[in-house]
């Protein structure tokens, strides 16, 4: 018998894959980092981001479909902002995370005694 709680689990599950996989690639964290202070329309981004215009619009329709940014139309113009300030706090916490594994791999390395190999 099934618990009502696994379906739900399972449903949260999917919705924060869903959700991850907005900051599964790099030009998109960098973007991220970008909307940080102020909101950007495409050009300016793309322009301020050295990355071609349809190269950051994609990005940030992923980005808008996750949740991630919102799309602000004033006119013609649309500029896009974080939805939510605390994803940089997620993502700062990320790199400590990457931060300290590649320490403790360097560490490794440093421990490791090569002259001793074929």
């Amino acid at each position: 018998m099934q618990s009502i709680e696994s379906p739900l689990r399972e449903e949260v599950a999917l919705l924060h894959s869903r959700f991850c996989s907005g900051l599964a690639d790099p030009t998109r964290i960098i973007i991220i980092y970008a909307l940080t202070d102020r909101a950007w329309n495409v050009s300016d981004l793309a322009d301020h981001l050295s990355v071609a215009q349809p190269v950051v619009s994609r990005h940030l329709n992923i980005l808008r479909e996750r949740g991630i940014v919102l799309a602000e139309r004033d006119g013609r113009n649309v500029s896009y902002r974080l939805a939510d300030a605390r994803i940089i706090q997620a993502l700062d916490l990320f790199r400590s995370i990457i931060a300290d594994q590649l320490q403790a791999q360097a560490q490794l390395v440093q421990s490791a005694n090569f002259e001793s190999m074929p």
